[in-house]
């Protein structure tokens, strides 16, 4: 695989026209990106709805960019910006597997025990406490209950959010009309999003559950080699390893 977008993608049997054709795909490739990004070999929604690439601003992009808000908003699948802080669709099936990978099964006050062990800066910790206290914020409202509402405060923000969304404590929960302009995004913890995927993750072991992810990359992409994962998933090369013997793939 060269790492273009093109080459990473699912030939689909049919093109996806429904929400419901979406959430059968997403659950079927188990994670893929919103739309084709350049140098991340993961398969897209946008292609598998317009099949084709890279993707402009056009009737299917539109179509998608409202199916996030809803898919997230309804449960139906997770969405935040996870890989390389891009668009990114975790299947309800295999949400799990990703957590426990992470690490990140928490509870919704466990802020204070993730920011004393160094493994959320304490801008994070300040937004998942605000998550934890006042339920699902828009965007505006978040950084309002934060105090970071100053330009400076609105860079530190931006910087916690991706840090959150990619541990994948923080989840993309529909949008709210803040202002005249856009829609703002709205957030709510995982923990309280998803809690049956959180339990779950509890259960699992960090390797069986990168085993199961290398599994669901390997199905649709065979000839992916053991590299690949590695540089995708930030894995080190014993844990590539032995995900891909897990499951008889070395």
């Amino acid at each position: 695989m060269t790492g273009r977008p093109a080459d990473a993608e699912i030939r689909w049997p049919r093109r996806v026209r429904t929400p419901g054709d979406a959430v059968r795909f997403i659950d079927a490739v188990g994670y893929c990106l919103l739309f084709p990004i350049k140098g991340l070999p993961l398969p897209s929604l946008y292609y598998a709805v317009a099949q084709r690439s890279p993707a402009t601003w056009d009737r299917y992009t539109e179509k998608i960019w409202h199916w996030k808000d809803d898919l997230g908003r309804r449960r139906r699948a997770f969405y935040a910006k996870y890989f390389k802080g891009r668009g990114t669709f975790i299947s309800a099936g295999l949400l799990a597997h990703f957590l426990a990978m992470h690490g990140t099964s928490a509870a919704a006050d466990d802020y204070e025990r993730f920011y004393s062990t160094g493994r959320i800066s304490d801008a994070a910790r300040v937004i998942w406490e605000a998550l934890a206290q006042h339920g699902p914020l828009a965007t505006l409202e978040l950084r309002h209950a934060c105090r970071m509402d100053s330009k400076a405060g609105n860079a530190r923000f931006k910087r916690a959010m991706l840090e959150l969304q990619r541990l994948l404590l923080v989840v993309h929960s529909g949008t709210q009309q803040e202002t005249a302009a856009w829609a703002s995004g709205r957030f709510e913890l995982t923990a309280r999003a998803f809690p049956r995927q959180v339990s779950q993750a509890r259960s699992l072991s960090p390797e069986a559950a990168r085993a199961a992810v290398a599994e669901k990359y390997l199905h649709w992409h065979p000839q992916a080699e053991a590299s690949l994962l590695r540089r995708l998933f930030g894995w080190s090369k014993a844990e590539t390893v032995a995900a891909c013997k897990a499951r008889g793939m070395a």
